[in-house]
């Protein structure tokens, strides 16, 4: 994934690795207070005995709370709660100065509350988060649907799966608890919808219930892939193995890691050992495979308005050429304040197929393996193909979630995130000079001190946000 070497450019180093702990599940408030380094793995492993759960659950356990809140976080219950940090109460923050806020959205740094997701850290140092629950229970019932048809047939299967075509949003008899699309090639996927059900409900007589999570399982997407051949299908999930159903295979990357990690003797001997931490993956890698890994494969998730979804399938077969793709919807609220991702201007007028009046619908389009030319032994220029990728989403008012790879120049950054709360915040906190700009900090390249300070230098005297 992106380069880190931002760190090189650190002034000292603030150590937060103890800050990992469940502080409190209060079943009253229904929030789960946790620090920043509390993965989702933990968070369930606690909460979900108790028939609660955040109320998105990111599905990789290893990701954590920081992480998921500073940066970027989906589920397939998305389509109801917005993104991770859409689910968050209050935060705890160490401003630049050494004071500690908790912010909330109806408090006196209610404009540092909306300022903080997507900022990946450079506004403060988060110490806590109050993470909204919701009642769950103890199976998902998850039903498979293959369609078949060209790309844009595939992504109108896709919205009819979740977004009633009578508008009726809100209804949860119309709308599934979970939902996630998996499509393996132009002509075909694999629609998934999940709703919670009971034990009870489960373990009646000729229902079927898969533990996904058990080591020598086939890989989650391999299994959803059989229903191509024999049809829809439905079967129950126990609720943590399910949230977690992309863990141990990485959704298929993990073919790329260990090629032979899915054949069933090497699960049936060894998948305990799945998957390799990726910290470990990024700590390991030498700056030879890195920069093979940022020109010779793609990483990245686009998110697009949801009516958006067919034309952004076919230009990732066009440009790019990647299966499987992973499709999952999420809200974009309109908010009291234009945070760095908005919905489109006017939405609520000319209401679309998932739209309600306070949020738009969007999708994540996941583009992850090594593109189709590259598996061929072809020429394929993965930095072009990137910044040809920005570009459609600029036009498009898609968003690039900062984890990966950018090749973004500062000023289209700044036309695709809205920089104005953001800059204020910095500057109404003391961040300038203390923590780097979030444009630097996910850049890709080298960074010195000096080159990061005549950076922020500059930002002060003429911000490119206000230029633009």
């Amino acid at each position: 994934m992106r380069n880190v070497d931002y760190k090189r450019a650190r002034h000292y180093e603030v150590d937060l690795s103890a800050f990992r702990n469940i502080l409190e599940i209060d079943s009253e408030r229904m929030i789960v207070r946790a620090e920043p380094l509390v993965n989702m793995g933990q968070i369930s492993r606690a909460s979900v005995p108790m028939n609660l759960s955040p109320a998105v659950v990111a599905e990789l356990d290893d990701l954590t709370v920081g992480g998921l809140i500073n940066g970027y976080g989906i589920e397939g219950s998305s389509h109801i709660y917005g993104l991770f940090s859409d689910t968050v109460v209050a935060y705890e923050i160490v401003l630049a100065d050494g004071h500690v806020v908790r912010a909330t959205k109806d408090n006196e740094y209610s404009d540092l509350f909306y300022a903080i997701p997507w900022s990946q850290g450079t506004l403060g140092l988060l110490v806590s988060a109050e993470i909204k629950l919701i009642p769950v229970k103890e199976y998902m019932r998850l039903t498979y649907k293959p369609v078949v048809g060209n790309l844009k047939e595939l992504a109108q299967a896709y919205i009819d799966s979740f977004a009633p075509r009578d508008g009726d949003q809100d209804n949860p008899i119309k709308v599934p608890d979970f939902v996630e699309t998996m499509i393996y090639n132009p002509t075909e996927g694999v629609m998934m919808t999940g709703r919670y059900a009971s034990k009870e409900e489960a373990k009646k007589k000729g229902n079927v219930i898969n533990n996904v999570g058990w080591w020598f399982k086939p890989w989650f997407y391999q299994h959803a892939q059989t229903a191509l051949k024999k049809g829809e299908f439905v079967e129950y999930i126990p609720t943590r193995e399910y949230y977690h159903r992309h863990t141990r295979c990485l959704y298929w990357e993990g073919k790329l890691i260990l090629p032979f990690a899915d054949q069933w003797w090497f699960r049936f001997l060894l998948g305990w050992m799945m998957p390799p931490k990726v910290s470990l993956l990024k700590a390991t890698q030498g700056e030879a495979i890195r920069n093979y890994y940022h020109e010779m494969h793609v990483i990245q998730d686009m998110l697009v308005p949801l009516y958006k979804v067919g034309d952004a399938l076919e230009w990732v077969d066009r440009e790019m050429e990647v299966y499987p793709i992973w499709l999952c919807p999420h809200r974009l609220f309109k908010l009291p304040v234009k945070t760095m991702v908005y919905p489109e201007a006017g939405f609520e007028h000319q209401r679309r197929q998932g739209d309600t009046s306070y949020a738009q619908m969007y999708t994540d389009v996941g583009v992850y393996y090594s593109p189709g030319p590259v598996l061929r032994g072809e020429v394929f220029d993965g930095a072009d193909a990137v910044r040809r990728m920005e570009d459609w989403l600029i036009e498009n008012h898609g968003f690039q979630p900062q984890y990966a790879v950018s090749e973004l120049n500062e000023k289209k950054f700044w036309r695709m995130f809205d920089a104005d709360l953001y800059e204020h915040s910095r500057k109404k906190y003391g961040a300038v000079g203390t923590f780097m700009s979030v444009y630097y900090k996910s850049k890709k390249g080298r960074k010195t001190e000096k080159e990061v300070q005549e950076a922020e230098q500059a930002h002060l005297e003429t911000a490119y946000a206000e230029a633009g």
